[in-house]
């Protein structure tokens, strides 16, 4: 049975060296973004091969840029809750030393929410002064939900990110719909996101990573999971490759697995050495002590 001994973890944090850290999107529960997975989640009546596929974008890229229109708008005003805080302040080297001398920490996220990474740049300005070192890794495997990439076939490589509200004027007020769980018929293709490029003008998609496609960096992921000798799985229940992987492969080779999430039923309990169940923006700042 996992252990949720403090004194113990603490124990195990302060000898390791090499860190990793899976979050997901309980992790941004407690900043107003509902979870897809466990106890709250919703997709409504869009499920993830409607609106979250390859093939569900050739088929309709309008259904799925309303969709991502909506969840654009839904997530632009949400900010960092203290959990996002406390991973930023671990990500200071000189902060995460007094806890874990001589250590290094990546940060790998299955968010598209940029909360991470926000509460990170919010937290090195803050602490310039007395802590100037630069921050550890954030990989945000599965995007970002404010870039666009081109779609084009003729190497038109274009990617940026985009933060207009909306982002094209066929698409205004359609996050409204969405919210209702009706899609505008109305909204044509022709009047999508397309491409900025001089002689491009292809259509434009979220540069986020679909179920069925590889993630972002995943060959840096998997062989910082196999260097690992501590892996804090932060707010999700890790069912979908190759997260679910990740912890499994840190007990491979010897290393401990902490698991902070809601629920104790994750895929990575059953092989957690610790376990704090809990909401994170709570469990994480008292077991850290940070």
């Amino acid at each position: 049975m996992p252990s949720a001994d403090i004194t113990e973890f603490r124990r195990a944090l302060a000898s390791s060296q090499k860190i990793i850290v899976l979050s997901g999107a309980g992790l941004s529960a407690a900043s107003g973004i509902a979870t897809f997975r466990g106890t709250g989640g919703r997709w409504g009546k869009y499920n993830a091969s409607d609106v979250a596929t390859p093939a569900a974008f050739a088929e309709s890229q309008s259904k799925v840029w309303q969709f991502f229109h909506y969840r654009r708008e839904e997530m632009r005003d949400k900010k960092p809750n203290e959990a996002h805080y406390v991973l930023a302040r671990l990500a200071i080297p000189s902060i995460r030393h007094a806890i874990a001398p001589g250590s290094t920490l990546t940060h790998i996220t299955q968010n598209i929410d940029t909360l991470c990474t926000r509460a990170l740049a919010e937290t090195e300005t803050t602490l310039r002064l007395t802590h100037p070192e630069p921050p550890s890794e954030i990989i945000e495997m599965h995007g970002r939900i404010f870039d666009v990439a081109c779609t084009s076939t003729h190497d038109c490589d274009y990617h940026a990110t985009n933060l207009d509200s909306p982002i094209c004027p066929g698409l205004a007020g359609t996050e409204i719909q969405v919210a209702a769980e009706e899609l505008d018929a109305r909204v044509k293709r022709k009047d999508l996101p397309t491409c900025p490029r001089p002689g491009c003008g292809a259509m434009l998609r979220p540069d986020v990573v679909w179920f069925g496609e590889r993630p972002k960096r995943i060959e840096d992921i998997l062989a910082l999971a196999d260097d690992a000798d501590l892996c804090l799985v932060v707010g999700t229940s890790a069912l979908v490759q190759p997260a679910s992987k990740i912890g499994g492969q840190v007990k491979n080779h010897g290393g401990k697995v902490a698991v902070f999430n809601v629920e104790g039923s994750t895929n990575h309990a059953d092989e957690a050495d610790f376990l704090f169940v809990g909401p994170c923006e709570v469990t994480l700042g008292e077991v850290l002590g940070i």
